[in-house]
This record gives C-alpha cells, sequence and structure tokens, in this order.
C-alpha cells in the first residue's frame, strides 16, 4: 500500500480517512485556539473556579477581575 492510498483508507476503528481526521484535529486546534485568544476559556476557568453559572454578573466579574490582574502586571517601555 502506497503513502498516498494509506492516507485515503478509511481507518478500521473509526471508518474515517487519515485526511478526514487530521482535518478534524485542524479544525478543532484552530477553534481552540480562537477560544483561548478570545478569552472564552479563561471565562470558563472562571466559572469553574468560583463555582458560578453563566451570567451578566458573572461576566461582569470576570472582566473586573482580569483588569485589576492586568493593572498588576509590570508595562515596558
Amino acid at each position: 500500500m502506497s503513502a498516498k492510498s494509506a492516507m485515503i483508507a478509511p481507518n478500521r476503528a473509526t471508518g474515517e480517512s487519515a485526511i478526514a481526521a487530521w482535518l478534524k484535529q485542524t479544525v478543532s486546534i484552530f477553534g481552540n485556539t480562537l477560544r483561548e485568544i478570545f478569552d472564552e476559556t479563561a471565562y470558563d476557568r472562571f466559572l469553574d473556579r468560583n463555582h458560578t453559572p453563566s451570567s451578566p454578573a458573572a461576566y461582569a466579574a470576570f472582566r473586573r477581575e482580569y483588569e485589576v490582574a492586568k493593572a498588576r502586571r509590570p508595562r515596558c517601555c
């Protein structure tokens, strides 16, 4: 079996090809990266840490905490 046909052949366990598996993993990594960039995962961690459901008040508390932490960071130049 050639390398190209191995990439196209379906995985016996999942039924998906190596290309499909690679694409799925790439989309997942890209989505997770965007969630980190836009602070969604940080907000999820904040909710978990405080045992709080998502709400406008919880998000306001998250933003306040973020701004306080940001103000304490040393500034460059």
